[in-house]
Parts: C-alpha cells; sequence; structure tokens
C-alpha cells in the first residue's frame, strides 16, 4: 500500500538532514556521522572525497527509505545504482519510481563553493509527483508536491516559507541562472538570440532551480551539447519548481518524461518562473533551426 504524504514528508526530513550532516563532514575532511568512513585521497588509493561522499549519501538514503518503507509499491533508482540497474532503452518495470541523485554539482563540491545538492523525486507514469531538493551548506531543503501545487523550503528547525517566483515577465528583464562549468559556443548564441537581462552563475541544477524559487533568478536552460543531463539531475528540481506554479519543458514544449529507457535528458530544456515560457520556446526554436538545423529540441 502506498505510503500517505505525510508519512513520507516525515521520513524525507529525516533523511535529509542527515544526508546534510554527511555531506557537510566529507567537505570539510571532518569524520562523517553514522560510521561512514573517512575520505582517503585518491593518491593514497582512496576513492577521494566526491566518491566517498556520493557512496556514503547513496547507501544512507536507499537503506533509509528500504527500512522506513520496507512494502512500499515502489522502486529505488540512484545515479549510483544505474549502471547495474538499467538496460539500455528499457524502462524499469515501476510504476512508481524514486529518482536519487546523493550529490549534484561534483566540481562544486570539490571547488568549495557550496552549491551542491541533494535530488530527490517520485516519479508516476513518467512524470514527477513530489521533489526534493536539499542544499546543505544553505541548511534549506525545497519540497514540492505537483498535483497538490504547493512547493515550501523549510529550515533545519522546521521554519516553513513558501516559493516566492518572480513577477519579471519582459524578455529583458528575466534575469538567467547559469553554469560556471558548462558552457559553449551555440549556448552563448541562443542566450544572446534571447536577449535576457542579468545573468548569475550558480551550480547544479537544484541549487540554479532554488534560486528561481526565491524568486533571485527567472530562466534556467540546458542545451544538451556533448553530453546531456540526466532524469537524476533533473527530475526533483523540475517537481519542485512545477509545484512552485513555474514552467519546465522542452524547447517545443512537450514535457520531460523519466524512465522511458533513456536516462539522458537530451535538446534544449526551458525552466522558469513560467511568465514567459512559450515566448522563451518559440524563440528558442527558431534560434537554434539556424544555429544547428536537424538539432531535436
Amino acid at each position: 500500500m502506498m505510503p500517505t504524504t505525510e508519512a513520507i514528508l516525515a521520513v524525507l526530513r529525516r533523511l535529509v538532514w542527515e544526508s546534510a550532516d554527511i555531506l557537510r563532514a566529507y567537505a570539510r575532511s571532518e569524520q562523517p556521522p553514522f560510521g561512514y568512513p573517512p575520505a582517503l585521497s585518491v593518491d593514497n588509493g582512496g576513492e577521494g572525497p566526491v566518491s566517498a561522499a556520493d557512496l556514503a549519501v547513496n547507501q544512507h538514503l536507499l537503506d533509509g527509505f528500504r527500512s522506513a518503507f520496507p512494502d512500499a509499491p515502489w522502486t529505488l533508482l540512484s545515479e549510483e545504482t544505474a549502471a547495474e540497474q538499467l538496460t539500455a532503452g528499457e524502462p524499469l518495470d515501476a510504476e512508481w519510481l524514486w529518482i536519487l541523485d546523493p550529490l549534484d554539482g561534483t566540481k562544486d563540491f570539490l571547488q568549495g563553493t557550496g552549491e551542491y545538492a541533494v535530488h530527490l523525486a517520485l516519479v508516476h507514469h513518467q512524470r514527477p509527483v513530489l521533489g526534493v531538493v536539499l542544499q546543505p551548506e544553505r541548511e534549506e531543503v525545497w519540497f514540492g508536491l505537483v498535483d497538490e501545487k504547493k512547493a515550501w523550503c523549510e529550515t533545519r528547525d522546521g521554519t516553513q516559507r513558501p516559493a516566492q517566483l518572480s513577477s519579471r515577465a519582459q524578455r529583458s528583464d528575466l534575469v538567467l541562472v547559469a553554469s560556471r562549468n558548462h558552457r559553449d559556443e551555440r549556448l552563448e548564441r541562443l542566450l544572446e538570440a534571447l536577449a535576457l537581462g542579468d545573468t548569475k552563475a550558480i551550480g547544479s541544477v537544484g541549487g540554479k532551480v532554488a534560486t528561481i524559487l526565491r524568486g533571485e533568478t527567472d530562466v534556467y536552460i540546458s542545451l544538451s551539447g556533448r553530453s546531456a543531463p540526466k532524469d537524476w539531475d533533473m527530475a526533483a528540481p523540475e517537481a519542485v519548481l512545477l509545484a512552485a506554479g513555474g514552467a519546465f519543458s522542452h524547447a517545443d514544449g512537450a514535457p520531460l518524461l523519466y524512465n522511458d529507457g533513456d536516462v539522458r535528458q537530451a535538446g534544449c530544456l526551458i525552466a522558469s518562473n513560467g511568465k514567459a515560457q512559450a515566448e522563451l520556446c518559440e524563440l528558442a526554436r527558431a534560434c537554434l533551426a539556424e544555429i544547428d538545423p536537424g538539432f531535436v529540441v
């Protein structure tokens, strides 16, 4: 039987704050809690702080879900288990699927920017219905219930505040949130054509979307190059943004689908406060048809 939303949220709250403590310990080269081993440097034959943090949080989340909900009718998939769970071209046989990313923003974790996150999303029939984005260094976690159109941020003491998307609607006023590490010429040409306003650089897809949820920025664009983001990069941020009343789609307006046999979320993906989503998608399609004819948006 499916657990109640209240029961799920109660377990999620515990697991995300425990995960925050684990990640912050590894980020500071401290002894992690809950018996997880300290990180050894790659030079010393270990896996390094990122791999150690990934693996510890992954185990903590998976063990936590299985212990709390041993009979729940869902399947658990994480970035760390995908290679052994998935067969190319074949969706998992799961009506309900948790998609987890124990550490989104690896470069930022390594660089010490603090802009890394943990993503958890519950997907039903290929679409997210619940999303969680934890930002350990901000001591904040975002929850989103898509069907209820409810999104909010919580701090460790349980204080809550609702999402506050900006009211900016003119393209020239919209603030773009972009990556420091993933930029190429096609994206630069697309952004020039869109003629948006200011730009803010933030790591992690979850961190980027959180700036939209706080009303600090308005638009995030993912344009696939040699690689594409995966299901675990997008599912949780999309869920929270949709729950807050924002928009997240391909440039042709098609929704993102999860567990469809291909974990890549390829194409041109646009997330926004929703005020100018249709205009942004139309312009992006036209621009990409010139920049890269044949590119599947």
